[in-house]
């Protein structure tokens, strides 16, 4: 049918050209037109249309990965990382059918494409050169995707900069911190990544105890206040397991360190580190149990609360050493007072 349709079409632009009078030179600028729509049109309007119709199916199969994915209900760093996967092949895919079909329809126009890949492997080797940045922020930026480093979401620590990851592309990564700044982080700049809410949070706190309160009771109480936090219905949910108590961890002075280690769900241990701290200052008020001091040291003549008179068998209570009265020295002589 379309060969048919060709001839009659060639002969009919015959006819015009023997019956119109035009001069030789119209007549071969005619010819040349009828021969190139005859010839060579029919073959580019046909990789046109090639090449709408397969842009037309990636994209159509890229959005219906993403509908699938938001149908069975991913979460949203999931479907972000889906979304940017589907986004990177949609336009990689589409630039790879551009330039096949440029290179189809280019000899047909009358360019030489030996000459022209020639040339392009040249500009090519020089933007190469002067762009190795960019390819490998894009190198990296697939490595990301693939490996699953972190996505969307995530709260990070990437070269140098902690805060929630806004975006991510193949070129670079958006995080903002705290105070709302956003930090646009180039891929090929990042060579460690922390991700801090992957799978669970350890908090530690450090209680600080005057080196007097007797360590047993120090570790019953933290014992006691960490489980009442922990069973709490309004931090349960956030425990992966119970408080960890780590024993003396250091004396330094008169200060003796208790670590409390808190294992919650990711970037959920805030809330749950804060309201622990607080009942333990209440509970240690409550005992009698002063605050350590590094600096401050106890003297041979003074005793720790709840020791015992070895000759006597008497309890002895140990002075308040927060109210000693600080040496004074002459600022002029060095001498005290």
């Amino acid at each position: 049918m379309f060969p048919m349709f060709m001839t009659y079409l060639h002969s009919l632009l015959t006819l015009f050209v023997l019956n119109s009078g035009l001069t030789p030179f119209g007549a071969k600028a005619f010819d040349e037109l009828q021969t190139f729509a005859l010839e060579k049109l029919p073959p580019i309007v046909i990789t046109i249309i090639v090449a709408w119709v397969l842009t037309r199916v990636l994209k159509a199969v890229t959005n219906r990965v993403v509908r699938l994915t938001e149908r069975h209900g991913a979460d949203p760093a999931r479907l972000a990382q889906v979304r940017t996967l589907a986004s990177v092949i949609r336009a990689t895919g589409i630039g790879f059918i551009v330039i096949v079909a440029a290179m189809g329809i280019l000899p047909k126009l009358g360019f030489e494409l030996g000459p022209l890949l020639a040339s392009a492997g040249i500009a090519g080797v020089a933007i190469g050169l002067a762009a190795q940045t960019i390819v490998k922020d894009c190198l990296n930026g697939v490595l990301v995707l693939v490996e699953d480093q972190y996505n969307v979401g995530d709260k990070v620590r990437l070269a140098g900069l902690t805060g929630i990851v806004e975006s991510l592309s193949l070129r670079k990564t958006t995080v903002r911190d705290g105070d709302g700044t956003l930090y646009i982080i180039p891929n090929s700049q990042i060579t460690t990544v922390a991700n801090l809410t992957r799978d669970y949070s350890v908090a530690t706190i450090n209680v600080s105890v005057d080196f007097s309160a007797d360590p047993d009771k120090v570790l019953a109480l933290l014992k006691d206040v960490a489980m009442g936090v922990r069973n709490d219905p309004a931090y349960s949910d956030v425990f992966i397991s119970d408080p960890v108590l780590l024993g003396v961890d250091n004396i330094k002075g008169s200060q003796v360190i208790y670590p409390v280690q808190l294992k919650t769900k990711a970037d959920k241990q805030w809330a749950a580190m804060r309201e622990t701290q607080r009942r333990i200052r209440i509970a240690l008020g409550e005992n009698g149990m002063l605050p350590g001091d590094p600096l401050r040291v106890y003297g041979s003549n003074i005793q720790l609360v709840g020791a015992r008179n070895s000759e006597a068998g008497a309890a002895v209570v140990a002075a308040d050493p927060t109210t000693a009265k600080p040496n004074e020295v002459n600022p002029f002589t060095g001498e005290g007072l």
